[in-house]
């Protein structure tokens, strides 16, 4: 695996990434370039990523399922079988055009192929431009468990061009939508004000947010890039809504829920608790539970899916020593993480989340 360059250095936008990856490509000579996708980038966006490269190599496509209950091991397995039929070799180069599920397991096949080759992120939803492709963290999830199986390691390059974002749908974008209100929440009042009202916003406007969300990542990947102390703030809203995703996933009685939903219920259920442990401000709950909820609306949870969801978050990546760990709130822009919380407390959450 890589060094692990700093998560900043490696991120490029629009044009100028285009022109940078045509460089790199011109100064590694690759052996060989391979490109995954899934059934939707196949069809939307890998004819117009063709375009942009201007440099001659050999390259082969492969293709996977699309959506997240094809994010396991068996999926990886056919990559890997692909890729050593298609006589891949250490100097081989792996170009990830997709989704967070794209870029999780691509950067997952990719570290583990021979023992690494060097991989590239194109995300093509706003969720994977401001999460999922930046930041180094690879992976698959474990059954019904959110990326259970995984290593940190850096792409060479993440090209971030938002033209993309014109193939997604109106819910697509709303996925990716919660992971930057996050970002306001743990790193900035004035950005978590801006992007409340987005709404209000144009593309040009959305381009400055991407970058500005992508730098809030990357500067806190940069002080911890393997997630030992404040890059665990970047979970805020996942610890319940990794679980809920999950749940909702395997049980065909509920809605199958896109990432960003789970994380906006999250947010609010970990808002909630950030007034009663952290003493958050309860005008702010109001506000930051109004603005998820016009966005997002609210899922009904019955008292035996909160009693399975408690379950799920016993698998969570943070916890610890049997400690279920959180990363709550003592003001917006000011995120604490290892707080342990008491089931009493997560059913009055949910009790709250009710009422809204």
């Amino acid at each position: 695996m890589n060094d692990l360059p700093t998560s900043l250095d490696s991120v490029f936008y629009g044009q100028d990434g285009y022109s940078r990856l045509n460089d790199l490509l011109e100064e590694e000579k690759p052996s060989k370039v391979f490109i995954l996708v899934d059934g939707n980038t196949h069809e939307l966006c890998l004819s117009r990523f063709l375009q942009k490269i201007k440099v001659e190599f050999q390259t082969e496509v492969i293709e996977i399922e699309a959506g997240e209950e094809f994010k396991h091991l068996q999926t990886c397995e056919g990559v890997w079988n692909a890729l050593s039929e298609l006589e891949a070799d250490r100097k081989s180069l792996l170009i990830n055009l997709g989704g967070g599920v794209v870029t999780d397991l691509g950067g997952f096949v990719a570290s583990t192929f021979k023992r690494g080759i060097k991989f590239i992120n194109i995300p093509t939803t706003l969720l994977s431009m401001v999460d999922a492709s930046v930041g180094g963290k690879t992976g698959v999830d474990l059954g019904n468990l959110k990326n259970q199986i995984g290593v940190i390691n850096q792409p060479e390059l993440v090209l971030i061009d938002s033209t993309y974002l014109e193939t997604l749908s109106a819910l697509e974008m709303r996925s990716g939508l919660a992971e930057i209100l996050k970002h306001g929440l743990i790193a900035d009042e004035m950005y978590w004000e801006k992007v409340s009202r987005l709404s209000e916003l144009n593309l040009s406007d959305l381009d400055d947010i991407i970058k500005e969300s992508v730098e809030i990542k990357g500067a806190i990947v940069e002080k911890d890039p393997f997630e030992q102390n404040i890059r665990k703030t970047l979970n805020y809203g996942h610890t319940l809504g990794h679980a809920i995703e999950s749940y909702c996933l395997t049980h065909s009685q509920k809605k199958k829920l896109l990432h960003g939903e789970a994380i906006a219920a999250g947010m609010i259920l970990e808002t909630y608790l950030s007034v009663k442990l952290q003493g958050f401000p309860e005008n702010k709950l109001q506000q930051v539970t109004e603005i998820i909820k016009s966005m997002y609306g609210t899922e009904s949870f019955l008292e035996d899916d909160i009693k399975e969801i408690k379950e799920l978050m016993k698998f969570d990546k943070k916890n610890e020593h049997g400690n279920i760990n959180f990363v709550l709130l003592e003001d917006i822009g000011k995120p604490v993480y290892d707080i342990t919380v008491s089931d009493d407390l997560i059913k009055k959450a949910f009790d709250f989340y009710s009422t809204i």
